[in-house]
């Protein structure tokens, strides 16, 4: 659905609202742009709902975008090579006095916000509100606490409230979700509810309702995608396609070598406007929940087996062919050289096997084929070959990587999390969230990015498989949830 911008612009939606609640310092900070539109005459207006619904689905795309470019850096899924958008990610070092800190929890809060005036004030003020405007409002609502729940220590949950835990903010998108499905009328949009449902309790450790959950969304559908649009046309841009792909600082960030297959995930064709979507759920998370919980549970044989189906349905996922990526020079005068050769055979670490096949030849005449959806390097064989828990629990790490490349979710599945901001600083109950829970066992000083090249034998070393240190780490508080 194509966001109108013109109707945005006549009405200051996001202005508006954080001027409206200019108490809450959480909340995107902006200027009244149109006096003379006042909170009375805007909810008495005609189609203010629709004006809403648009505001809160822009603010909704662009916030995800954020998440992804701040959080793919900050695990082993990208490096920053460049000087544009955070230098510290990386290492990582996570600070609550980081201005980007700072725009992540803003976020959050104004997602959260604008879902409950939607619900609570327009729906009742523009009589021709419809249950699909109310089912979007509340999955935005729930999605805000969901982000809560899996990248903050805590944070609060109403404005100018304690914080809550990371845990009270997952069981509050539970609840919201849950609600979320009595307004959902087609089988597409209980899937993708089910799934973010399945997702949280996934989190929460709670394997009986997490895979329930994602067993009622396959039920439902087994390829069932959903994605945020962007419209460069009106400038709502997927900010992580600006670091990814084309001129000038669309290739600062460079993907793990063994990741090369995969990027850029958002691209261009022939419109030098287009805006690529990005995935908040799809049917390949149900598969991934319920695999799990079998390898949890020491159910190998049943664990190959749903791992079987999951990658039947990755290979079914559409591939764009003949992208021009020729501008990625995997340089491009940035901090270090990244092969740019299919000559190149990776190894995840120095204790793994080379592998051929994981690096592209991108420079002129080639063109490129990437997976847009979901993508894996691995194989039926390579299922069938795990003959332990270990080895499968690695390799499914892997494979959600690989899926959810590019999608902002690696850096939860390393445990890591973000501090509640300086501004929240000062909250009476402040002083438990204020530090980044960043696990022991994660490598400091961008190592989670290192690896070494030799272009005499074509080969490339990853410093750390960072699949077999979650598993090698599997009992902490911080990873495999499914385990304690």
């Amino acid at each position: 659905m194509k966001t109108n911008i013109s109707f945005l612009r006549q009405w200051p939606l996001l202005a508006f609202f954080c001027a409206l609640l200019s108490a809450c310092n959480l909340l995107e900070p902006g200027d009244i742009i149109n006096p003379n539109v006042d909170k009375d005459k805007f909810e008495k207006s005609d189609g203010a709902m629709t004006a809403w619904i648009n505001g809160t689905n822009s603010k909704f795309a662009t916030t995800i975008g954020s998440y992804v470019e701040l959080t793919e850096i900050l695990s082993d899924d990208y490096f920053n090579n460049y000087s544009q958008s955070s230098k510290v990610f990386d290492y990582p070092t996570i600070l609550y006095t980081d201005a980007d800190v700072t725009s992540l929890q803003r976020g959050v809060g104004t997602l959260r916000e604008m879902a409950l005036e939607g619900i609570n004030t327009l729906a009742k003020t523009d009589k021709s509100t419809t249950q699909q405007q109310l089912f979007n409002l509340y999955y935005v609502q729930g999605y805000s606490y969901l982000l809560a729940g899996e990248y903050f220590t805590g944070l609060p949950v109403e404005t100018g409230g304690d914080i809550k835990t990371w845990e009270d903010n997952l069981n509050l998108a539970i609840s919201t979700f849950k609600t979320t499905l009595t307004l959902a009328d087609s089988t597409t949009d209980k899937a993708f509810i089910n799934t973010l449902i399945a997702r949280a309790y996934y989190k929460l450790g709670d394997k009986t309702n997490a895979v329930n959950y994602a067993q009622t969304a396959l039920n439902l559908s087994k390829d069932f995608i959903k994605q945020v649009t962007f419209d460069g046309e009106d400038d709502v841009d997927n900010s992580f396609q600006g670091y990814t792909y084309g001129s000038p600082y669309g290739t600062a960030f460079q993907p793990l070598p063994r990741l090369d297959f995969l990027d850029p995930k958002y691209f261009q064709t022939n419109d030098a406007l287009e805006q690529r979507p990005i995935c908040i759920a799809k049917a390949e998370e149900p598969y991934l929940i319920i695999a799990e919980a079998e390898i949890c549970s020491n159910q190998l044989t049943e664990a190959r087996a749903t791992l079987h189906s999951l990658l039947q349905l990755v290979k079914q996922r559409p591939v764009q062919k003949n992208i021009n990526d020729q501008l990625e020079g995997r340089y491009n005068g940035g901090y270090k050289k990244y092969p740019n050769s299919s000559a190149y055979r990776v190894a995840a670490s120095a204790s793994d096997s080379l592998r051929s096949g994981l690096i592209l030849d991108r420079q002129a005449p080639h063109l490129i084929s990437i997976p847009y959806i979901s993508g894996t390097s691995v194989t039926s064989q390579m299922i069938d070959n795990c003959a332990t828990q270990d080895e499968l629990l690695e390799l499914l790490y892997l494979m959600r990587q690989e899926i959810f490349f590019g999608e902002g979710r690696r850096a939860s599945d390393l445990g890591i999390r973000f501090p509640v901001c300086e501004v929240e600083a000062a909250n009476t109950n402040a002083s438990a969230y204020t530090t980044a829970q960043i696990p022991s066992f994660i490598p400091l000083n961008q190592d989670m990015d290192a690896f070494t090249i030799n272009d005499s034998n074509k080969t490339v070393v990853i410093k750390y498989n960072m699949n077999k240190v979650i598993v090698d780490n599997k009992t902490s508080d911080y990873v495999v949830p499914f385990l304690h």
